[in-house]
Order: C-alpha cells, then sequence, then structure tokens
C-alpha cells in the first residue's frame, strides 16, 4: 500500500472503532494487539499484515473487504 492508502485505511480503522464507541483499549484488548500498534495503524504510519486486519476486522464485526472500502 503507499502511503495514502495507508492513511485513508487509518481513518477507516479509527471510523469503524468510533462508530461502534470502541477506545483504542477496547480494541487492543479484543485484538490482541497493543493500544501503540492501533496508534500507528490508525495514524498511516505502519502497514499491517493481513492477520493483523482479520483480527480487527473480526474485533469490529465487519468483513475484510469493508474495512478495504475507503470510501465513506
Amino acid at each position: 500500500m503507499d502511503e495514502n492508502d495507508l492513511l485513508k485505511l487509518g481513518y477507516k480503522i479509527k471510523y469503524e472503532r468510533s462508530k461502534r464507541k470502541l477506545s483504542q483499549l477496547d480494541l487492543s484488548i479484543k485484538t490482541g494487539l497493543t493500544t501503540r500498534s492501533l496508534s500507528r495503524l490508525e495514524c498511516g504510519v505502519i502497514d499491517p499484515k493481513y492477520s493483523t486486519l482479520v483480527k480487527i476486522a473480526k474485533a469490529l464485526e465487519i468483513d475484510i473487504i469493508d474495512l478495504l472500502k475507503f470510501q465513506l
């Protein structure tokens, strides 16, 4: 993913998390990821592995395809 896509993905993760009224700590507990990792993902700093995206999608109770749709 390029830098722009990482920013869009990060925004989408944050949007979906906020929509469900989850804190980063809540999502961290559900996914097993650290809050620092989630923060870096939401800021578009790191390019996540597929397995990480699967964990996040499951925790947010959405299909991974919907997580990757950047149009809000």
